[in-house]
């Protein structure tokens, strides 16, 4: 979903790569269902029906989210919740860090953000690198030691 002329469209991913599924926690997949079943009911409540492109986040009248809303909502929420201002954009780089921080190879890591290289996700992740070369040599030793 982006601005195109004026007025919101969907348009094709940029890349064919970027056409992908990405699996999901089950508790993001819980989240998510019981958001569409509060959204289903909204939607009977007003007597309308779920936008047609099955968008998992709408307006309270059912229509694809305005960009600049969902930053304005994104940044009033970490206000709310005392945490530092980041774009919604940074949330990629978190979830990379995490993934990477949790032993995730990088090589799923790059796949799951769509990274055409390897070397796009190391370049971009180095900084988790340190702690996980520590934990690398901390179970050589569990082996040999």
């Amino acid at each position: 979903m982006q601005r195109a002329g004026g007025a919101l469209a969907v348009v094709p991913p940029k890349t064919e790569r970027s056409r992908r599924s990405i699996p999901l926690p089950a508790v993001a997949v819980t989240a998510l269902r019981e958001h569409r079943a509060r959204m289903t009911e909204e939607a009977r409540a007003r007597g309308s029906q779920l936008h047609p492109e099955g968008f998992v986040f709408t307006s309270t009248t059912g229509t694809p989210l305005e960009p600049r809303n969902v930053n304005r909502s994104f940044t009033a929420l970490l206000a709310r919740a005392d945490l530092r201002p980041v774009r919604l954009h940074d949330l990629r780089h978190t979830c990379a860090s995490l993934l990477l921080a949790q032993g995730v190879p990088a090589r799923v890591v790059m796949e799951t953000l769509g990274h055409s290289a390897i070397a796009v996700t190391m370049n971009t992740y180095s900084h988790v690198l340190p702690s996980l070369q520590r934990e690398a040599a901390d179970r050589m030793n569990d082996l040999i030691g």
